[in-house]
């Protein structure tokens, strides 16, 4: 019987491949693509086409979902047909044609010589929802099956998958594929070639995520490395099976637990897909907090669509969960962006359609406060940039309607300098807070609570520019204030005694930061508890001025409750955690605990690779410190292995003549220094001067692009403290160390950077001196001395040198004496 033909008319903008991917069998894929395709194709008064492709031809069971069971052909018989178009073309370009021909053109082709709409049929009537199944199950289709190699057709030709993925999309607003499971070529075509958007359905076991992981970074590492596959992949993790009534074992397996060794699905994908896409922080809290397919019994069995049934999208239902994973996924946007910043974008989107509609302050007000609202988000998730031009339009768009001087207006520039301040921008940040001060004491008066807290944000602006006693006695004011209005322990009141502790602190004035932040913590205890964020802020200020003060019992006393709280409360992977454990291990280390250090540095360090990945700057970071806590006890061998691996990672993400890797290279020769392997450590530290002379002498316009001052000078500084070490490690120094040295201090020279020359000069001087020295070498270094000395000025030096030079020579010609004799 011959199968009806469709005829769907192109979309005016192409659609979107989307795969469902699962690494095991079992966990509800297929069920979760046939309850999203149900719910896409009702949208829009149930007028977006959707196209389900069942492309796990070794099982398939897309088709059960829904009441279309007419045996029709399907993807394999498709490309069979496509296989077979391929040869006829091959025979008739001739053998040894196609060498150089373009794979587009031939796929496209091959597609127009294939009416690919006969392969579809419509399984709903009452929206525009349709299969392509996986083939006709007649008695041929497990040899047919079998009988495809996916591979062969790929390496035939290229682009046809992805040409097959462009042309369905001309005709359908999503495509849904369902892959097979597995590392099969058939996967491989499905994630890597075909989608857009990639959804990884995974249920919480070891296996699951473990292939999940190799996947999803072979999909985008493909399209960054294939010059024809150039194209974005978004992944959207999507949990499923989860039990909801066991609260605790849920918590287990999305955080993670590490005493009984489950990893946590959140910190796998967080850590996956920072690394893919190159970010350096993301979180999915709020994705994982409403995208989780829970198990439940109704489901369990047949095959069933949830959305048809439960309707309602009550909190508790799939289609609630379902509706909320395509509110991230439809939108394109990310999964680690919030359903807040989702949602103000979106009322975003609509405010500026219709302000193009109808201009007004109706729809303009607000907006601007769903800018401003923006902008907080985004400068507290850390992300400068996009918050600075939230806050920018906000205030341009009240300042046009309710004037300069309006309060919306006022707080709006607060919140804008308030970022600048963060950002470092101090001069911009003082000119709006200036203004805003003297506004609203003009408008409101000196003690009116706006007043008051514009003047101790100026306040912490000044302070940050160096201009400490103007800060405080602008902080002194606005503190009397709040104690004569609000009292000595109102909140706002110690939030001000906070700010007048950190610049007491700036200015060294240290006993009476302590005397202050004492009062601050003491109050805030009695008032919020021990463990409150406010409390705990106040205790680690506090901290740092005992421990800036010498007194290190005191700060690690606290630091150890801060940390204990900060566990319990938020977690040990928690950023706050993971900043107060650095200062604890800092202090720790100062008092000579080196088992402590060590012991805070490694549990540092497994916190950072889940929460960071093992490549992040500041697990590298920790794992530097770990080692020097190693090296202190004696651990060489421990040591030596945690700082190779720091070393492999700084020289293949950032290259060997990089300054960190550079760093890394230097603290390794020093341990392998330590181990007796002198010859290794040598050659590590030729490396490095090597490198360092790169850095050093590469053309200026390459000095002003890639490197800071600060580069430069720590480039010296790495050759200096080796050739310094050389130096004094030998009765008289090397020739070529000596000659290193020497060549060092007249490149300094000549570039007048004397004051980094001091230090080297007196190593060089003192080698210089040493009975042994060649005549040449001597000669050489003494004159470059002199020269610096004579260009400094500084006669008293040149005087001393001579002197010491005469003395040298003397004890010189004596010894030879002595010889003689």
């Amino acid at each position: 019987m011959e199968c009806q033909r469709l005829s769907l008319p192109p979309l005016s903008a192409p659609g979107e491949v989307v795969t469902f991917y699962s690494y095991k069998g079992g966990t509800g894929r297929t069920m979760a693509l046939s309850n999203i395709a149900v719910l896409l194709a009702r949208r829009e008064n149930a007028s977006v086409p959707v196209l389900m492709l069942d492309w796990d031809m070794e099982a398939p069971g897309l088709h059960h979902y829904f009441e279309q069971h007419e045996e029709r052909p399907g993807v394999l018989e498709f490309f069979e047909a496509c296989r077979l178009q391929l040869e006829r073309f091959s025979l008739e370009s001739g053998a040894g044609q196609g060498a150089g021909r373009d794979d587009a053109v031939l796929a496209q082709r091959v597609l127009d010589a294939i009416d690919w709409q006969q392969y579809v049929v419509r399984v709903d009537q009452g929206s525009p929802l349709y299969l392509m199944r996986a083939g006709r199950f007649d008695a041929s289709y497990s040899e047919r099956l079998s009988q495809m190699r996916w591979d062969q057709l790929f390496d035939t030709c290229p682009a046809l998958f992805r040409c097959f993925a462009d042309t369905l999309a001309q005709h359908f607003r999503y495509v849904l594929v369902d892959s097979r499971t597995g590392r099969t070529d058939s996967a491989g075509i499905c994630t890597t070639l075909l989608p857009k958007k990639l959804v990884v359905v995974f249920t919480p076991n070891r296996q699951s995520l473990e292939g999940v992981d190799a996947l999803v970074t072979r999909a985008i590492e493909y399209r960054r490395s294939h010059e024809d596959e150039q194209r974005p992949l978004l992944v959207y993790p999507l949990p499923s099976r989860i039990e909801m009534g066991d609260g605790a074992q849920r918590a287990e397996w999305r955080r993670g637990d590490a005493h009984k060794g489950i990893a946590g699905f959140q910190p796998m994908f967080e850590r996956l897909l920072r690394a893919s896409y190159g970010l350096p922080q993301i979180a999915l809290d709020s994705y994982f907090d409403e995208v989780q397919l829970q198990q439940t019994k109704t489901f369990a069995y047949g095959e069933q669509l949830a959305v048809r049934i439960d309707q309602g999208g009550d909190r508790f239902s799939l289609t609630r969960t379902f509706e909320a994973f395509l509110h991230w996924m439809t939108g394109g946007y990310f999964p680690w962006q919030s359903s807040r910043e989702i949602a103000l974008l979106d009322a975003i989107s609509e405010a500026r359609q219709a302000l193009l509609l109808e201009p007004g302050r109706a729809v303009a007000l607000p907006l601007a406060r769903d800018l401003a609202r923006l902008g907080e988000l985004y400068r507290k998730d850390g992300r400068g940039a996009q918050a600075l031009d939230a806050f920018r339009q906000s205030v341009e768009i009240r300042v046009r309607l309710l004037g300069e001087e309006h309060p919306d207006s006022l707080a709006g520039k607060s919140g804008m300098a308030r970022l600048l301040r963060q950002q470092g921008k101090l001069d911009e940040a003082r000119f709006l807070e200036e203004d805003v001060a003297d506004v609203r004491e003009r408008l409101q008066g000196a003690e009116h609570p706006d007043t008051l807290a514009a003047r101790a944000c100026l306040a912490q602006t000044l302070a940050l520019q160096g201009e400490l006693a103007a800060a405080l006695l602008l902080q002194d004011a606005v503190l009397a204030s709040y104690v004569r209005l609000l009292g000595g322990e109102h909140p706002v009141t110690l939030g001000a005694m906070d700010g007048r502790a950190a610049t007491l602190l700036r200015m060294g004035r240290l006993g009476q930061a302590q005397q202050v932040l004492a009062k601050v913590v003491a109050a805030r205890e009695r008032l919020f508890g021990a463990e409150h964020g406010d409390t705990l802020r106040s205790k680690l200020a506090l901290a740092q001025a005992l421990g800036r003060d010498g007194d290190l019992q005191g700060a690690r006393r606290l630091l150890d409750a801060v940390l204990q709280a900060q566990e319990r409360r938020l977690g040990g992977d928690h950023a706050a955690t993971l900043a107060t454990r650095d200062l604890l291990a800092d202090i720790v280390a100062g008092q000579g605990d080196w088992a402590g250090a060590r012991q805070l540095h490694e549990d540092q360090v497994a916190a950072r690779e889940r929460t960071q990945g093992l490549d992040h700057p500041e697990t590298l970071m920790s794992q530097r410190k770990l080692a020097e806590a190693m090296l202190r006890r004696g651990e060489l061998d421990a040591a030596r292995s945690v700082q190779e691996q720091v070393l492999e990672v700084h020289a293949r993400l950032l290259g060997e003549d990089h300054l960190d890797t550079l760093h890394s290279k230097k603290q390794l020769a020093g341990t392998l220094q330590q181990q007796g392997d002198s010859a290794a450590a040598r050659l590590l530290e030729n490396d490095v001067l090597s490198g360092s002379d790169r850095l050093l002498n590469a053309p200026a316009a390459d000095k002003a692009h890639a490197h800071a001052d600060s580069v430069l000078d720590s480039a010296r500084h790495l050759q200096e403290t080796i050739l310094a070490g050389r130096a004094n490690g030998h009765e008289v120094a090397e020739p070529e160390t000596l000659a290193s040295m020497i060549g060092m201090l007249q490149g300094m020279i000549e570039r007048e950077q004397y004051a980094q020359a001091g230090e080297l000069a007196e190593h060089l001087k003192a080698c210089l001196l040493r009975p042994g020295v060649p005549g040449k070498l001597r000669k050489r270094g003494m004159a470059q001395l002199k020269r610096m000395y004579k260009l400094q000025g500084d006669l008293d030096a040149l005087l001393a040198l001579q002197e010491d030079e005469v003395q040298a020579l003397e004890g010189a010609l004596s010894e030879a004496r002595i010889e003689q004799r």
